[in-house]
């Protein structure tokens, strides 16, 4: 059963050292919160109660009414137990947003959520595309008002430009579609008939961006006095290394731990629930963090003060000038290192459920399986010290890899 209570949460502090007071939202052994507009020092808040200070009996009531609202609306679900804990908090949270719901609300909704977990990048994505199917519109659109025959004129309108190619145009139905399907699990439209039931859209394609051993090991041997390159080299080691991790979970790693445990940001907030990938901090990992690690924070500190996604296009600006260096043909980026991560995994045998978890990928595809079977950290460290051992000594799998070819023709 749901139960909703007020809290704060120790680890969002704010600046000044206060702390926003949350409706906690549990159900499912999960907890989900909602951000209210009350803000208190840690010591003014006590068992669900606002303490020592002026105002604190009028904000108890304020709580008090917002919390009566909040369950009133939970107890208005029915079959509570079909949802998440995360749908069952956005169902609570924007119920009197139903009426008032529009694409440009809901997106906007969506960035702020996004810049907080601090995904950027993504966040600026889909900005684009929502100021791009704002102005297909000519201005706001009540979320209701989203028709198939709507999107059909804005694939036509995008089609029109000449100069957005068709993955690109594939890309921003994509993100359009993530807002229809977010203003539905929120419950803030029903449609009889979903926006996008005609609108097909095609997979993007798969990157190319791993890289061969041999141009690999270039850059593992490379050494420079050049800093920026040698920031560009460890970077993107260090991913290789900690199993293909994405630069925003490498940044807030604490490297004075012996083990590596983190969920990926990407995922975080998503259905998927929460996946907590775990393993032991490669040596030679161990050795690049030691070079450039803080020893307060135990994270990176590579002596800039770029914003993050500054410091995204000082690395891959750095990794082309390294690449070139190096005389290396082939696309080099950084995430090149989850890509070669993946791609040396699979070839020297190890299963995909392991290379999965090292990359944080869902387990959905593994079927009925994955209710029986479960990718332990002692898995995560065999294939992590065994993909490594495989860029060292390249040769000493050479008959191995041909051998599983061969198995492979043989059963296609």
């Amino acid at each position: 059963m749901a139960t909703l209570s007020p809290t704060i949460f120790k680890a969002k502090v704010l600046k000044d050292g206060k702390h926003k007071i949350r409706i906690a939202v549990r159900h499912k052994h999960e907890t989900c919160y909602i951000i209210t507009n009350f803000i208190v020092e840690e010591k003014q808040f006590k068992n669900g109660q606002v303490i020592k200070r002026p105002d604190a009996a009028i904000i108890n009531t304020k709580l008090r009414n917002l919390l009566n609202t909040y369950q009133n609306r939970l107890d208005e679900i029915v079959n509570p137990e079909l949802y998440s804990c995360k749908q069952l908090k956005d169902m609570i949270q924007y119920a009197d947003k139903r009426d008032s719901a529009t694409f440009k609300s809901i997106s906007d909704e969506f960035l702020h959520q996004l810049i907080e977990e601090g995904r950027g990048s993504y966040a600026k994505m889909i900005e684009h595309n929502s100021r791009t199917f704002l102005d297909f519109c000519k201005g706001d659109i009540p979320i209701q008002g989203v028709t198939p025959e709507l999107i059909d004129g804005y694939v036509k309108y995008l089609r029109r430009k000449g100069t957005i190619s068709d993955t690109s145009i594939n890309i921003m139905l994509a993100r359009t579609k993530v807002i229809i399907n977010r203003a539905i699990k929120q419950r803030l439209v029903r449609y009889d008939v979903h926006p996008f039931i005609a609108c097909k859209i095609a997979s993007a394609p798969i990157r190319e961006a791993d890289l061969s051993i041999q141009s690999f090991n270039k850059i593992r041997n490379y050494t420079t006095d050049e800093r920026r390159l040698r920031v560009a080299r460890d970077i993107f080691l260090l991913s290789f290394y900690l199993g293909g991790i994405n630069m925003i979970d490498l940044m807030n790693l604490d490297f004075r731990k012996e083990e590596v445990e983190y969920v990926r940001t990407k995922s975080r907030n998503t259905t998927q629930g929460v996946k907590k990938i775990c393993f032991t901090l490669p040596e030679p990992a161990k050795v690049i963090a030691g070079t450039w690690m803080n020893k307060h924070t135990g994270k990176l500190d590579f002596g800039y003060k770029f914003s993050y996604e500054n410091f995204v296009h000082y690395v891959t600006r750095s990794l082309q000038k390294l690449a070139a260096e190096l005389n290396i043909q082939e696309r080099v980026i950084f995430y090149s290192a989850r890509k070669s991560f993946a791609q040396y995994a699979s070839e020297i045998g190890i299963p995909d459920s392991i290379i999965d978890y090292c990359l944080g990928h869902s387990d959905k595809s593994k079927g009925v399986i994955r209710y029986y079977t479960k990718v332990r950290q002692k898995q995560a460290d065999m294939a992590i010290s065994r993909v490594i051992d495989y860029v060292n000594n390249p040769d000493k799998y050479k008959e191995y890899i041909e051998l599983r070819s061969d198995i492979m023709l043989m059963r296609g």
